[in-house]
């Protein structure tokens, strides 16, 4: 791993994704590009993801696979690095007392509230993957949100006073320069098992809605290639590709601690 991560902070940018897409094939491995102002952020399933200029954290951070990078990985392993660069804002925030747990399958979530979302995009050559981007964005400081979210919490509301983006970045790649670790020396079922360990809804029934209706489930495992697997009510099992379930939220009030 590199002693010191090479972290690039942008005044604007459309999307730190875009930026990071645009630069790969010159951007050194495990380089950073943060931005104080993202405009045209986006999310998973094709949210948007819009943020005030200057109060919350979004950044990219680029892996890359094989030649002057990681090990190769197999693009059936991929998941694993989802699961490493997720549990890195997981386990930053465990470390400032902050419990929370990862929506499969990578946003991070404080109660039933939305504090980061990620955005993941791969590129895969001969059966193994050769560029990881994980996008992520942090609720730092903003205490109103018109997005795509219908539960958004900040660390702010959380905690109860204002926190520097900048700081929170270079703690959180701290975080992630252990899970990196663990994805080269192949430690995958170490990772898997701090990833189900930090699942949101692990233990219990809950309720979901999936293409034939609403139904309640327990998560039985996520498998190796990111699949969710869940027992209904009924004894069956239910398995599902991203994007293909969605958790059925309690109502949301706003946080006490403004």
């Amino acid at each position: 791993m590199k002693e010191v991560v090479d972290i690039e902070w942008m005044e604007e940018v459309d999307s730190t994704n875009n930026e990071a897409i645009r630069r790969l094939d010159s951007i050194d491995n495990l380089a950073v590009l943060a931005a104080v102002h993202q405009t045209s952020g986006r999310g998973q399933r094709g949210n948007s993801w819009l943020t005030h200029a200057g109060e919350n954290l979004t950044f990219s951070m680029v892996a890359r696979f094989g030649g002057d990078g990681f090990p190769d990985l197999p693009a059936n392993r991929q998941f694993r690095i989802t699961e490493a660069a997720t549990l890195g804002v997981v386990d930053y925030l465990d470390s400032e007392g902050i419990e929370s747990s990862v929506k499969w399958p990578n946003d991070i979530y404080w109660q039933d509230r939305k504090i980061s979302g990620t955005l993941i995009e791969t590129r895969v050559s001969g059966g193994s993957l050769k560029d990881f981007i994980f996008g992520c964005g942090v609720n730092v400081n903003q205490t109103e949100f018109v997005s795509d979210a219908p539960n958004p919490v900040s660390l702010r509301q959380i905690i109860g006073r204002r926190v520097p983006p900048e700081e929170l970045l270079g703690r959180i790649t701290e975080a992630f320069d252990k899970y990196y670790g663990m994805v080269i020396d192949r430690q995958y079922a170490d990772i898997a098992a701090r990833y189900d360990e930090a699942l949101y809804r692990r233990h219990g029934f809950f309720p979901y809605r999936d293409q034939n209706g609403d139904f309640e489930g327990a998560i039985v495992e996520v498998e190796d290639d990111g699949h969710l697997v869940l027992r209904d009510r009924s004894d069956a099992l239910r398995r599902y590709a991203f994007k293909e379930i969605e958790y059925i939220l309690p109502p949301q009030e706003k946080p006490s601690c403004l």
